[in-house]
């Protein structure tokens, strides 16, 4: 299962983009757990997997809103990886 993560408005120079992310699901008597393994620690729940999704859309905006913040001011590069 894959989320779009879209950053809004541009920030500090760059431009919006849209990037994918891997999302693990576990659902439970409880509703739906939804983690991204390739951002350690975001994660978010809901009581359906439509909610549980849209949840962790907002964490992962969030998560990348704070790294931005962050690395404000680094040396920052991108590099393509193709997989």
């Amino acid at each position: 299962m894959q989320v779009t993560s879209v950053f809004d408005r541009p920030r500090e120079g760059r431009y919006s983009m849209a990037m994918k992310y891997q999302v693990v699901l576990q659902h439970s008597e409880e509703g739906v757990a939804a983690s991204v393994p390739g951002l350690p620690g975001c994660w978010s729940q809901g009581s359906t997997e439509a909610e549980a999704l849209d949840n962790v859309r907002s964490a992962i905006q969030e998560y990348l809103a704070v790294v931005r913040e962050q690395t404000a001011g680094a040396d920052v590069r991108e590099v393509e990886v193709v997989v």
